[in-house]
């Protein structure tokens, strides 16, 4: 059996889908360790799982959006994040021993170090952004992140003429999607080869679940509707909320929704929107009709493998893209965060609702999700990593079924 060591950034939407593939390997008789925040990891893997803790910088939230928040995301979390955590990385290698290190795009410290002391490593693409190159008509976009990749590289002290992209392993990268969602995808620069990239859709493994949550609201006769902005958009989004309430509240008796949002953001909400800060989301989403988000990577993975049509209202970061992605597959609509006003939002989410095509474009990409093989599938490329030699007898642990979708 082979040792996996993930480092992982304190982003729920990221450590969702590793914590999948790793109790995939863990089933399978691996050991597995985690180098990350332990007040993010621990309450999800458990007393019994072995961490590495980075310490007390957790990722901050950001009030910038457009290339503002690509800007805030390189300078205020991914370049000081790798810096800070560099060191117990070194240390988790040197305690645990691993055969393959396994790494966010997000947390590169773990590609440095695996490459100062020659062990296989592979990448985690828990989004979009960094696989189709979307700022390539921005030169100066570019050139800005790659003088931030250089501030990595000179902070984990390594040789300049080893200089690599310590977002794209050249033996392995895991994208959690499909070609029938991304279309083709794009090198960073032409020293990047994407052979390495295999994408094997969403992940998806056990996750805890929210006692409060009365399932009992839900009406079966109407059809319902999620709605979420994502861990990370709390003090953006109470305007968004506000106007999210007033577009339901016409629709009572055909349409209720699920506001995923701090319940004081909505004092007074409409009879049919149910306000709660967390939610059972994989629970709820094959009893939905649709969903309205900002656009997150996972939220719009796991919405479309159920086969759910989208409303997007996208922030920052990734989520334009997403969003378009989303639309030009013809699987949603898109909005605008700020301007959007109550009928516009509700006439959009009456039509990805009302209008069959959408639905439709949303099946025909689960069915690619499905069939590219989710956490089992990455867990499998994994095993190959560690031992090339090796035929495995890795039964899934956990899978998407027609259960969840």
């Amino acid at each position: 059996m082979s040792r996996f060591l993930f480092v992982v950034p304190p982003l729920v939407g990221h450590l969702n889908p590793a914590r999948a593939v790793a109790a995939e390997l863990a089933a399978a008789g691996h050991q597995v360790g985690w180098v990350g925040s332990q007040l993010a990891l621990r309450p999800l893997l458990g007393e019994q799982a072995v961490i590495y803790k980075t310490g007390s910088r957790i990722h901050r939230p950001q009030a910038d959006q457009g290339l503002a928040s690509i800007r805030s995301l390189w300078q205020q979390f991914i370049v000081p994040y790798t810096k800070f955590t560099l060191p117990t990385v070194q240390k988790a290698v040197a305690d645990f021993g691993p055969d393959v290190i396994v790494c966010d795009q997000h947390t590169p410290a773990g590609a440095l170090v695996a490459h100062r002391n020659r062990l296989s490593w592979a990448t985690l693409a828990c989004s979009s952004i960094e696989l189709l190159r979307p700022w390539q008509a921005r030169p100066a976009v570019e050139a800005w992140i790659g003088a931030q990749l250089d501030a990595i590289w000179d902070a984990a002290d390594l040789p300049a003429g080893e200089r690599f992209d310590p977002r794209f392993s050249p033996e392995l990268v895991l994208s959690f999607s499909t070609a029938e969602l991304t279309g083709p995808l794009v090198p960073p620069d032409p020293h990047t080869s994407m052979a390495a990239v295999r994408q094997v859709g969403p992940c998806f493994g056990p996750r805890a679940e929210d006692p409060d949550f009365d399932v009992d609201w839900i009406d079966d006769r109407q059809q319902l509707v999620l709605i979420t902005m994502g861990t990370l958009a709390a003090e953006l989004a109470d305007g968004f909320y506000a106007r999210a309430a007033a577009a339901l509240a016409p629709l009572a008796g055909q349409v209720q929704a699920v506001l995923v949002a701090p319940t004081e953001s909505i004092p007074d909400p409409p009879a049919n929107v149910l306000v709660r800060p967390r939610v059972p989301m994989l629970k709820l989403l094959p009893r939905a009709s649709a969903v309205i988000s900002h656009g997150g990577f996972n939220t719009v993975s796991e919405s479309l493998a159920h086969e759910l049509p989208l409303v997007l209202a996208p922030i920052r970061h990734d989520q334009p893209i997403n969003a378009d992605l989303v639309t030009a597959a013809g699987a949603g609509l898109r909005v605008p965060f700020v301007r959007v006003s109550p009928d516009q939002l509700r006439n959009s989410l009456c039509t990805v609702l009302s209008e069959p095509s959408y639905r439709d474009a949303a099946a025909r990409i689960a069915a690619t999700f499905r069939a590219a093989g989710g956490a089992p599938a990455a867990a499998l490329h994994l095993e190959r990593l560690a031992n090339p030699m090796s035929i495995t007898n890795h039964q899934p642990s956990y899978r998407l079924t027609d259960a969840h979708v």
